[in-house]
């Protein structure tokens, strides 16, 4: 039975990861009707997204010890899987910007979700404080 309670603890974690995976990197964009090739897609689209992963965590910074970090902090936000796929993208098409252009928008559009969630820890602790 403590089995079958973990296994639906984690269901929605990897529905979420499944989810990721269908819309950063195509996970369901597959026009193949024989096994071998869909095996072969699904096998490099997960690759993919393990490579994202291990990009996405290997630049996240050492987390604070300070649980209000996040909400204190003027700094971005850390790398996320779909800004690197994006950065990845803009790097090996056709340059239409340059790459300083393209690693400023990108700080730009960290900056605001960091602003955007310090937001929402502000309005939350508000919420908690008078609730």
């Amino acid at each position: 039975m403590s089995e079958l309670v973990r296994v639906a603890g984690i269901r929605g974690s990897v529905e979420e990861c499944l989810q990721a995976a269908k819309s950063q990197i195509g996970l369901d964009h597959y026009q193949v009707r024989p096994w071998t090739s869909w095996h072969r897609h699904i096998a490099l689209a997960v690759l993919a997204l393990a490579f994202l992963a291990a990009v996405a965590a290997d630049a996240a910074p050492d987390r604070s010890a300070d649980p209000h970090h996040p909400a204190r902090s003027r700094d971005p936000i850390t790398l996320t899987v779909p800004e690197i796929r994006h950065l990845l993208t803009a790097v090996f098409q056709p340059p239409a910007i340059s790459v300083a252009r393209l690693l400023h928008r990108s700080t730009c559009r960290r900056r605001h979700q960091a602003t955007a969630r310090r937001s929402h820890y502000r309005r939350r602790s508000i919420d908690e404080s008078t609730g």
